[in-house]
């Protein structure tokens, strides 16, 4: 297929961008700041190329066909990464850019935001969007740039930055510890075991670990996000196996207490994840050093 009819110049675009999202050649041709009449060439220009009609004239009005629609919601995407695009060029040109990071909930919210104002403190003009994910996804497709998460530090394509090991500790309220006391590894059969969904297999490996059945256990509802696993332990309806580092606070001030002293080592870590081709971009390199620099390293100060 002839290559040009794939690939329409950017003015024949924008012209059939503008005036999708009006429904008019005329305030298209306003916001464009051409004539009417060269918006409605423009479009027809590109009804031809692609041999399919965009709009249908209803009197004085124009209105999307069905293909048209389709073809306006494809294109709003790719307009809108074109426009990024350029705007982070003239941003990293005068030291500035933003970048799209996926997180793990918990770990954003817990670990994370107390931090990153620093980090703006440093780059005042580096733009960091946070978005939530869990488990791994295609970076591309959805729009991220660079990733946090947990794992075994192999995610193909990218490259890994450890940030810490994973320790999990069981942890309880102190009114259910008060109610059902734990002083060996055998009173926890006698707890509603919390788990987090994406990690369901931790509770069977700690029970492994002190060699303890596993037909002891009474494992609990599951949790998409440890945040609300969380919670769930702090009002009493159970026990938790927690990353130790996410409950630092609640240890600290009481909401919650070690259930025992006994963690669990996972052999997983926390990464950041960057694609290859994106590690030396001003802003995504600025904000792995700086995440590297301050990563906490040694126990849990609770």
């Amino acid at each position: 297929m002839y290559p040009r009819r794939l690939t329409p110049s950017m003015s024949l675009l924008v012209a059939f961008d503008a005036a999708a999202r009006h429904l008019s050649f005329t305030r298209a041709a306003a916001e464009l700041s051409l004539t009417q009449s060269a918006v409605s060439r423009q479009v027809q220009s590109l009804e031809e190329l692609l041999e399919v009609p965009l709009f249908r004239r209803e009197g004085r009005h124009i209105v999307l066909t069905d293909v048209g629609t389709m073809y306006h919601r494809e294109l709003v995407i790719a307009l809108q990464r074109i426009r990024n695009a350029s705007l982070q060029t003239i941003a990293y040109r005068r030291g500035g850019g933003s970048f799209h990071l996926a997180a793990l909930p918990t770990f954003a919210t817990k670990w994370l935001m107390p931090r990153l104002n620093a980090f703006y403190v440093e780059h005042p003009g580096t733009l960091v969007h946070v978005h939530s994910r869990i488990g791994r996804f295609d970076l591309d497709l959805a729009g991220i740039d660079v990733v946090i998460g947990v794992g075994d530090g192999l995610w193909p394509g990218l490259v890994a930055h450890h940030l810490r090991d994973e320790h999990l500790l069981p942890v309880i309220s102190p009114a259910l510890a008060q109610t059902l006391p734990v002083s060996k590894p055998a009173d926890l059969s006698r707890h509603l075991l919390l788990q987090v969904a994406a990690r369901a297999d931790v509770w069977h490996r700690w029970f492994d670990a002190q060699n303890l059945p596993r037909s002891g256990m009474q494992l609990g509802p599951q949790f998409e996000l440890t945040s609300h696993l969380i919670q769930a332990v702090a009002s009493g309806i159970g026990i938790g196996l927690v990353p130790s580092f996410l409950v630092e606070d609640e240890l600290r001030s009481g909401v919650l207490e070690l259930a025992l002293d006994l963690p669990l080592t996972t052999g997983a870590g926390y990464y950041l994840w960057i694609p290859q081709d994106k590690m030396n971009l001003p802003p995504i390199a600025a904000f792995r050093d700086w995440l590297l620099r301050i990563k906490e390293s040694g126990k849990p100060s609770y």
